[in-house]
This record gives C-alpha cells, sequence and structure tokens, in this order.
C-alpha cells in the first residue's frame, strides 16, 4: 500500500501525521512457472502469524490498522467473525492445528512441553495420500518437525532479525528480516518442488510476537500520529475476580526496556543498527527530557507499544502480497486454499494489556480468512462458532482425506460453502494450563455461547466468572453472583460438564498435568544426595 493510501487511512479514523514515512518492502524477483494443469484435489496453503489480533485487521473493522493483502482474501473468499481458539498461548494451539485434538490429548498444554511428533497429524495424513508437504517459519514445539518433506524453521522464538533456522536438520544462519526471510524460502519451495501433484504448504511468521521489531522499512511508519486509545486502557479491574488483578502482563508495568525500544536490539548488522538508531534514538531521547509520570507514560507506553506491534503488521500484509502474487502469476491461485490466521488473539491495550492467555474476547478470538474460488464465494462472512481444532478435519475434507475418529474437530467445508449444518456448535470450551509462569495468568477453563461466557479460575484460588456479552462486550462485570442470572448459571454449568466430557477433559486429567508441572519446577537432587 502507497504513502498517500496510508495517509489517507489516517485521516479517516481522525488521527493527525506530520513526517509519518511508509514504504514498501521490495517484491519478490521473478516468478516461477505454474505447475502441471490443473488438479482435483486443492493445494493447501496455510498462512499463520503469531499474536495478530482480528481488530488489527480493517477486514474486521480495525480502528488502528489497515492492511490491505489480507483484506483481499476476505474480499476474494469467506471471513469468520467467532474463530476462537481452545487454548489461548503459543505451542498449545500448534499442537491442536496439527492434531485436531485438545491438549489434554495432544500433550501439549502449555509452551514448556514438547511436542510429540510421532503422533498422528495431518501432514502426514496428506503426505500419505499424495501431497507434497512443506514447514516454513516459526515452528515453536521444541521436537523436529514431522510428516513433512521439506522445513525450514525458526530455533524457539526466532529473532527478527538475522535468524539461525534448521533446515531439514541442517543449521543455517540467514542475514535480513525475519519476516522476509520466511516469505523468501516459502517461495523458493513453491518454485522449486519436486512434483506436481497437491501440495501443503504451512507458511508460520514469527511477526508480531513480543517484542515487536519492526522491519527496516517501517522504523518510522506512524511517527507524528497519536494512535486511538481502546476504550478499556485504564481498567481497574473492579467488578472482576483475583485473576484479572494479579495478571503481569499490563502496559503499565510489566513492559520493559527492550518491549518500548529503549534498548537496541543486540544482534543488528552494522547497517541495520545504523537505521534502527536514526529512527530511535531521537524518539527515545525526547521521552526521557519529558519525564514522564502517571497516566501520561502509560499512554506513552501504549503508543509506543501499539505502533511497533503495527509496524511488524505491514511487513507480514506486504509478504502475503508476495505470495497471493505469486500464486496469481504461477497459475496456482484458482486450485489452492489460502488460510490466513493466527495462533491466538492478542491485547492491543485492552485492560491496560499486551499478551492473550485469558478466556476473554480479545484473546480468545482468532482471526480467520479462507480463499478458494472454485467452492467458496467472494465476499462471503460466517458468523458461526469455529475453532482452531477445525483446521486438521477441514484440510483433510477438501483433500479426500477421511478424517481419523479421533480427531475432535468438525471440517469447515459445509460452512465455507454456504451449507452450516442445522446441528452445527452453538458453545465452545476452553482451557489455559500455564500457571505459575509468566505474567501470572492462573489456571482456567470456560465455555462460550452465543451470548454468554461462564469461567472457573482454579489451582490457588476456586472463583467463577459470567459475562453477559450481549449487554457488556468489554466483559467488565462479572454477574455470576447476580440473582437474575441464576438460571443462566445453572444453564452453562450443565454444558460445560457436557463439554468436558464429550472432549475428554476432567478433573482428574487437570490434577495430573498439574503434578506433572509440580514435578518439573521441583529442584533435582545434585550428585550423591538422595532423590
Amino acid at each position: 500500500m502507497g504513502e498517500q493510501t496510508r495517509r489517507e487511512f489516517l485521516r479517516r479514523i481522525g488521527v493527525a501525521a506530520s513526517g509519518a514515512t511508509f514504504s514498501l518492502l521490495p517484491s519478490c524477483a521473478g516468478i516461477g512457472q505454474a505447475i502441471g494443469s490443473e488438479r482435483k484435489r486443492p493445494n493447501i496453503i496455510y498462512i499463520m502469524s503469531d499474536d495478530h489480533a482480528s481488530h488489527a485487521l480493517s477486514c474486521y473493522g480495525s480502528r488502528i490498522n489497515r492492511t490491505p493483502n489480507l483484506d483481499r482474501l476476505a474480499k476474494e473468499g469467506m471471513l469468520f467473525n467467532n474463530c476462537f481458539c481452545t487454548n489461548s498461548i503459543c505451542a498449545p494451539c500448534r499442537a491442536v492445528v496439527l492434531t485436531g485434538r485438545y491438549n489434554h490429548l495432544n500433550g501439549v498444554i502449555d509452551n514448556r512441553v514438547e511436542f510429540d511428533g510421532s503422533q498422528q497429524t495431518f501432514p502426514k495424513l496428506l503426505q500419505r495420500a499424495g501431497y507434497e508437504t512443506a514447514m516454513v517459519g516459526k515452528w515453536h514445539l521444541k521436537s523436529a518437525p514431522t510428516g513433512f518433506d521439506y522445513w525450514n524453521v525458526l530455533i524457539g522464538q526466532g529473532p527478527y532479525y538475522n535468524p539461525p533456522m534448521i533446515e531439514n536438520d541442517n543449521k543455517v544462519k540467514y542475514t535480513g528480516y525475519t519476516t522476509d526471510i520466511i516469505t523468501d524460502l516459502a517461495l523458493k519451495w513453491l518454485k522449486e518442488r519436486k512434483s506436481e501433484g497437491p501440495f501443503c504448504l504451512m507458511y508460520q511468521h514469527k511477526a508480531p510476537h513480543r517484542n515487536w521489531q519492526p522491519g527496516p522499512n517501517y522504523l518510522n511508519m506512524y511517527d507524528g500520529v497519536k494512535m486511538p486509545e481502546p476504550d478499556t486502557l485504564f481498567d481497574d479491574y473492579t467488578g472482576r475476580g483475583a485473576a484479572a488483578r494479579e495478571q503481569d502482563m499490563s502496559i503499565e508495568k510489566t513492559m520493559n526496556d527492550s518491549d518500548l525500544k529503549l534498548k537496541a536490539p543486540g544482534n543488528l548488522t552494522a547497517e541495520q543498527k545504523k537505521l534502527w538508531d536514526a529512527a530511535y534514538n531521537p524518539k527515545n531521547e525526547a521521552f526521557r527530557k519529558a519525564n514522564l509520570k502517571g497516566k501520561k507514560l502509560i499512554r506513552w507506553k501504549y503508543q509506543r507499544y501499539i505502533k511497533d506491534y503495527l509496524r511488524c503488521i505491514a511487513s507480514v500484509d506486504d509478504n502475503v502480497g508476495r505470495l497471493l502474487d505469486y500464486l496469481d502469476k504461477a497459475g496456482l491461485a484458482e486450485n489452492t486454499i489460502v488460510i490466513y490466521t493466527s495462533d491466538q488473539g492478542f491485547y492491543l491495550g485492552d485492560h491496560g494489556w499486551f499478551d492473550k492467555r485469558f478466556i476473554y474476547e480479545e484473546s480468545l478470538r482468532m482471526p480467520l480468512l479462507v480463499r478458494y474460488p472454485k467452492e467458496i464465494k467472494a465476499g462471503s462472512v460466517s458468523d458461526d462458532i469455529v475453532l482452531n481444532l477445525d483446521f486438521a478435519p477441514t484440510f483433510l475434507d477438501f483433500s479426500g482425506v477421511a478424517k481419523p475418529a479421533d480427531m475432535q474437530g468438525a471440517s469447515l467445508r459445509p460452512v465455507l460453502t454456504g451449507n452450516t449444518p442445522k446441528d452445527w456448535r452453538e458453545s465452545m470450551y476452553y482451557h489455559y494450563y500455564e500457571y505459575p509462569a509468566v505474567h501470572s495468568v492462573k489456571r482456567h477453563y470456560g465455555v462460550r455461547t452465543r451470548r454468554y461466557k461462564l469461567i472457573h479460575f482454579y489451582y490457588d484460588i476456586d472463583e467463577w466468572e459470567l459475562y453477559d456479552l450481549e449487554k457488556d462486550p468489554n466483559e467488565l462485570n462479572n454477574v455470576y453472583d447476580d440473582t437474575a442470572y441464576a438460571g443462566v448459571v445453572k444453564e452453562l454449568r450443565r454444558e460445560l460438564k457436557r463439554l468436558r466430557k464429550q472432549y475428554g477433559d476432567s478433573e482428574e486429567l487437570s490434577q495430573k498435568f498439574l503434578n506433572e508441572h509440580l514435578k518439573r519446577r521441583r529442584p533435582q537432587p545434585k550428585a550423591g544426595q538422595k532423590k
């Protein structure tokens, strides 16, 4: 998107820009030739960013961002308004996508558990059915990828600049901006594929994960712009329980100097460091001279955070555009399913927070855009409740592969074609485990229906919360103890029990995982000591 278009957008959302600089990443040089003739089985490209909240996409009505290339997928396919994750944290979401099973069954309940790569996954099933498979970008599951003919993944979270990566068990160091590099590798694989049969590419970005380091072309984007603040930036958590009050993910208290770019990254090349310092040093000097306190300081932190977050997304959007352009020019667009999503939602200053983890709306909700010209009507929108649990069965359905009995999700194919089954789900189940841990979000599980959300926080507390999303969309008023909602509580507790039974979750499993967690945290005896 050109400078003038971005400026027009900023004017439309009511913010003033002075001296803002916008630029585009270079387009991919050269386009591969179309591979073979039109095939019956579609190709699949699964694009997943990290922590991209749906309210940071313009196709979802964002007040603060414009994403023209991602919007193109919505215009040419289907946008889902109610796509939710089953556990709002990175590795568990990825395990759910691969297996089509809840975390208490696939084993990855939190970011500290290694994924068992020997278990059944949809890439393995597609591979056996004749698909050429590849995984490029952020993996974040500790074990080596399995079920892929080719893989090239970041090590752990991976850095924003100059990433070391593992390519089919070999370590390779790249120089450049990670979002660009991941796209370069994805395009290279597409152009050099060994087979003329159908393919499945998992193309997964690190961005816009913490600590939100923009690419060299976007370091000055939004300079001089005052971004709109969320209505709940100064939420005091009145009317909520201990979980909301005791978290450690606030813009006010939790963000550090690296998050706020008061400290430069340590892995930049000399040229990258020069550009970085030119962009941030003057802004940082002005901040230090201002000596801000109280709400003024929080507001400054929010502006620094949200601009860097959106700068990272600008690079993701540009690179998705590169991929879509390649599909057009290579003659692959018509027979390729393109999916864009994130591993979960994210707080963009909502409730004064960043990060995710809670079952509250901003982190529960995921963007989901799906384009497949052969079957999906352009510009269609779904309000059905769908889950990341459904992705694997959907890919198998389109590929003509039978869904294994132990996959717990449902294929989205009828929804995508405008034929939602009459018995489609009207509620969803959620379970978060990673506590005690970073950000101090307490363990909880819950149920969300179209109107209500019931949550049980447990482990070191025993608290229930109920929200009427129709009357209280920002989830500010817990009405669990309100007698007017006694019937709703009873009904939702019954539904929660039903869902836990349906998906095979239980108090016994929660205790089992808790015991395993405590065992990992317990200090190990030194040599010569009794265990």
